[in-house]
């Protein structure tokens, strides 16, 4: 019974992580108004922007924190290790919505090509690629895995978790973080480009090239030189930006 509650658990948190992502796309889509980012400004600017900057924070310092070993092991003491991913992915999930729900709008406008056709649909083209690397990297690491699905399936049948292997192939040849890259590309090609969105992706890109560093040093740490080599060779977040 404990191992199906986990498992069940584990479903409940994927499926308000997978919705927070569908939620932070439209958001910064402008294509559904009613839950853009882009609405009419509330704040005094300087009050805006120290909340927006509260909030991202917040949302940094949670994935910086629950993503290390020494949470890992912390949490596994007092809960179910199999739960210890879907625990993140739920509260990740909740802070990404309340992110997007929260994010104070800014006014200002820094470019708007919406009305040249041949600019508008070429950005949207971008916007959608860079959304779609996000998620078909997901799957390429293991997206059931990433998500915790993975971890209580296998308690589940009741058998030993064992971690991904270090591989390199497809989107991973050319960028050690596609899955960020893809983000960064979603947030920044927009044929709409207002100063509330433009502080969102500034805050967001800050998060993805911190969150890296961080993330970097586990990997070494889990794959030593073996990373060390693929950092020599592969851009981490721009691709075709690595000096031969």
């Amino acid at each position: 019974m404990k191992k199906v509650l986990m498992f069940t658990y584990s479903i409940i948190s994927y499926l308000i992580g997978f919705t927070s992502l569908l939620y932070w796309i439209l958001s910064v889509s402008n294509l559904i108004p009613e839950i853009s980012i882009d609405r009419p400004a509330e704040l005094p600017f300087i009050y805006a922007l120290l909340k927006n900057f509260g909030l991202v924070a917040l949302f940094g310092l949670q994935h910086s924190i629950m993503a290390r070993k020494t949470f890992k092991d912390s949490f596994a003491k007092v809960f179910p290790r199999p739960i210890e991913r879907s625990t993140f992915v739920l509260i990740s999930g909740l802070l990404l919505i309340l992110l997007v729900k929260e994010w104070a709008p800014l006014g200002g406008l820094i470019w708007d090509v919406s009305h040249i056709p041949a600019l508008n649909y070429s950005l949207y083209i971008l916007f959608f690629t860079g959304w779609a690397i996000l998620f078909i990297s997901s799957f390429l690491i293991n997206h059931f895995d990433l998500f915790g699905l993975r971890q209580t399936y296998l308690e589940l049948k009741k058998k030993p978790y064992t971690p991904l292997n270090f591989k390199v192939f497809s989107f991973y040849k050319y960028v050690r973080h596609p899955l960020y890259f893809g983000g960064i590309l979603g947030l920044w090609a927009t044929p709409t480009m207002t100063m509330t969105h433009l502080t969102f992706a500034i805050g967001l890109t800050s998060y993805f090239f911190i969150g890296t560093l961080f993330e970097e040093r586990d990997l070494i740490k889990e794959f030593g030189n073996q990373y060390k080599d693929y950092q020599k060779k592969t851009a981490m977040l721009i691709p075709f930006t690595k000096r031969k």
